[in-house]
């Protein structure tokens, strides 16, 4: 009857079916119940609409709007958000607020977007840059090598970030114009995301380049942002050129295998744009800037005719003498879309240098399409001496062939021997060897065919190759042999000194900001380790102190070894016997010092298998644990915890509130008592397991179940072995003072029948939004 009352009210309301649900209606509670008659009311409706349970057609329905509503009035803050806002989904925008606000805005005409209710009522400004965290690993992480980011954290009810949102505005239309990513964090939607970040508190700024996180520590002024962004940028970047250096730095194109560009303005410091267009090509083209107000650089102005009265762009390929291509801006602004068009069009020398399959990829992209074929011509040569004149021959033929059909370059045999090996298939061809190829697929399937006669640069060679590439055009089945190639070898690629050096220049240089900036929360676990060390190194020393080094104390003498017995790892072994190292289960707390480790950052496919568990029945609950588990322990991805329930028992309770129905998952037989009152806070979570699976945010959860096996038979083996020796009486007590642990003991039973449906994947799973945060986990002072 009550299940048709509710039908009828939730009918007859014309809320139901959109999103502003009563919650208060739904669980039929009043609105001043209290969180015990809130969970009462949401259990008993849960338990009477499961689909599981209900084959009503709505019932499916009913019951995501009973999940809902409790969700809502679970939540402290959620429900007094509702009370106030009648805002019931996050992303939801408050309806007609109540009269009193009304009252309010309408006498003293404040901007109801002041308040920040509700995420869609956000600046439009700010809801443009929102990071979510698929879209920042996948699209703003990768693309942070390229330009960098300035990311804003700020969340809905952080009244502070109103302060800068000027400042922030201003500066986010400058340096989006020059090339700078913009980001914004909302740190109540995106907890997971921030705490990636290291972003603990609002409002913070911070950058991010090369995938490293740099945080914002100086006032919130426009000339500060744009100069914190300009320090994330590699220092050397930009190279200062100057009469007596400019002919080296064009000259640098075959050690570098790259373009010059060469910026003429009348600044003493590198323009920003600059170093953002230098540092997003920095693999294709070397960067250098001149200041036209130096005397030290008349001559290079002069000898190219730069027009002193405009920023000027010259672009040098291999002639270092006249530029490949010139850009010149009348306003004294340059904008990026033209830098990045201007660079991209010539980031390649004419004839460049196969140095990694990166450049090999893009030069000689593979074929799509007929009329988007690319053709490579590819001169297999030596960096010796006595080469030189024909690959300048070569080079000069190249730049006679500008067809865009047609793509030269040139490969050094030494340093690609796979390559050539594999193209040169006769071991006795004499260098250097012109081949022409088409790549087919990605996979390294190529044609081609050599050109016969070798390359010396002379005409009676460049007659032939033009006669070869002719042929090519009218007969695309001119290239007659087929080969796979190997992957070229990465010729720029550092040391792995250079690169473990770099790394721990960052990593000491983030620990000095932490030091510097008082971020203590980042640093705890690395001054653990330090003063962990330290102790050990103190303790060692002071026993060696307090040691007699002149007394010898006696040995005493070893014992014999006993013979291997067949033990098992359930700890039933002989007392005269020790189970071999691997036999045990290494079983670590959950605490919040591992919280992170154990759960939040566990890797993906990794699940924590954790016992919960009390101060009292600690050791006999870890004794059967590691007993019924040890067949599992071989299981690279299972690690095994125990949780103190006397600790943490609002971690245990949080989790069970953001999965309902895991609460519902009763044994049969098993019914909470609800009359309770304060007792249902308080419920007995001694011998429970969780499988959790901490990338995926689900959990698995066994129940106790009491078999009573043991106890059985340990009381009928008591009674027929000692029966005839001690009286009844004695008899009944000693039971009574074993029936606890026992009782204890049996907590477990089935556990390994468990743990195989947990390893076959057949086990319910319960996830949850997030997990519980550290101030749940940790222990109330």
């Amino acid at each position: 009857m009550k299940a048709l009352l509710l039908l009828l009210v939730l009918a007859a309301d014309p809320l139901v079916g959109a999103s502003d649900v009563d919650p208060y209606r739904v669980l039929g509670v009043s609105r001043r119940a209290s969180q015990a008659e809130i969970k009462k009311a949401y259990k008993q409706l849960a338990r009477e609409w499961h689909p599981d349970k209900n084959k009503d057609p709505k019932a499916e329905d009913m019951f995501i709007k009973i999940s809902k509503s409790y969700e809502i009035l679970s939540n402290e803050e959620r429900r007094a958000n509702y009370d106030q806002y009648g805002q019931m989904e996050e992303n939801q925008r408050p309806h007609q607020p109540h009269q009193g606000f009304h009252s309010f805005h309408s006498s003293f005409h404040f901007d109801e977007s002041f308040f920040h209710f509700s995420r869609s009522g956000r600046d439009f400004a700010d809801s443009k840059y929102m990071l979510h965290f698929a879209q920042f690993n996948s699209e703003v992480l990768p693309d942070s090598y390229q330009r960098p980011y300035l990311i804003k954290i700020t969340s809905e009810w952080c009244f502070t970030c109103i302060h800068m949102e000027p400042v922030w505005k201003e500066t986010v239309q400058e340096l989006e114009a020059l090339g700078v990513g913009i980001g914004v964090v909302d740190i109540g939607y995106e907890r997971r995301l921030a705490n990636q970040l290291g972003a603990h508190r609002t409002p913070s700024i911070l950058g991010l380049i090369n995938g490293k996180v740099t945080f914002f520590h100086y006032a919130v002024v426009r000339e500060h942002l744009r100069q914190f962004v300009e320090s994330l940028l590699p220092q050397r970047q930009v190279e200062k050129v100057m009469d007596s250096s400019y002919r080296q730095f064009l000259d640098r194109w075959p050690e570098e295998n790259k373009p010059s560009v060469l910026m003429f303005d009348r600044r003493a410091e590198t323009p920003l744009l600059f170093k953002l267009a230098a540092f997003a090509y920095k693999d294709y083209v070397r960067f250098g800037y001149v200041d036209q107000g130096l005397t030290e650089t008349t001559e290079v102005q002069r000898r190219f005719s730069v027009n002193t009265l405009a920023p000027t762009m010259l672009l040098f390929k291999e002639n270092a003498e006249k530029p490949a291509d010139v850009i010149q801006v009348q306003a004294r602004a340059m904008k990026r879309p033209i830098v990045d068009e201007f660079i991209s069009n010539n980031r390649f020398l004419q004839v460049p240098r196969l140095v990694n399959q990166k450049l090999f990829d893009e030069l000689c992209p593979v074929k799509q399409f007929h009329r988007r074929r690319k053709y490579c011509v590819l001169l297999i040569t030596s960096e010796d001496d006595a080469f030189t004149s024909g690959n300048s021959a070569f080079r000069s033929f190249a730049a006679s062939n500008t067809k865009e059909v047609l793509r030269f370059a040139y490969v050094y045999q030494h340093q690609q021997k796979p390559l050539c090996d594999t193209l040169l298939q006769d071991r006795n061809t004499i260098l250097p060897q012109v081949v022409i190829l088409e790549r087919r697929s990605a996979a390294g399937k190529v044609v081609y065919k050599e050109v016969m006669g070798g390359w010396n640069g002379s005409e009676e060679d460049q007659r032939l190759l033009q006669e070869e590439l002719e042929l090519l055009q009218k007969e695309p089945a001119f290239l007659s042999l087929e080969v796979t190639l190997p992957e070229l070898n990465n010729e720029l690629a550092a040391m792995f000194l250079i690169r473990w050096m770099n790394t721990a220049y960052d990593y000491v240089s983030q620990l000095y900001l932490d030091v510097l900036y008082s971020n203590w929360r980042e640093m705890m676990p690395i001054l653990s380790l330090i003063f962990s060390a330290l102790f050990i190194l103190c303790g060692t020393v002071i026993i060696q102190a307090f040691s007699e080094p002149g007394e010898e104390k006696p040995s005493k003498p070893k014992p014999k070894e006993p013979p291997p017995t067949s033990a098992g790892p359930d700890g039933a072994e002989s007392s005269s016997s020790r189970p071999p190292k691997k036999n045990f289960v290494e079983v670590t707390e959950l605490t919040d010092i591992t919280y992170i480790s154990n759960l939040v950052r566990l890797k993906p496919g990794h699940i924590n298998v954790v016992l919960v568990l009390s101060n009292a029945a600690k050791q006999a609950l870890l004794k059967k644990f590691a007993k019924e588990v040890f067949s599992f322990s071989g299981t690279q991805t299972l690690h095994y915890s125990f949780l103190n329930v006397d600790k943490h028992q609002r971690w245990m309770d949080s989790l069970l509130e953001l999965s309902p129905e895991a609460i519902l998952a009763e044994q049969p037989g098993e019914e909470d008592d609800d009359e309770g009152g304060a007792d249902d806070y308080r419920r007995d979570y001694t011998g429970h397991v969780l499988a959790l699976n901490g990338h995926k945010k689900y959990f698995c959860l066994f129940k106790p179940v009491f078999t009573g096996e043991e106890a059985e038979s340990s009381r009928s083996s008591d009674e027929d072995g000692g029966a005839r020796s001690r009286s009844r009486s004695r008899s009944r007590s000693s039971s009574r003072s074993r029936s606890t642990t026992i009782q204890i003991h049996h907590k477990l039973d089935r556990l390994s029948l468990w743990m195989e449906r947990l390893m076959e994947g057949t086990l319910p799973r319960h996830y949850v939004p997030s997990w519980p945060g550290l101030d749940k986990i940790t222990p109330e002072g």
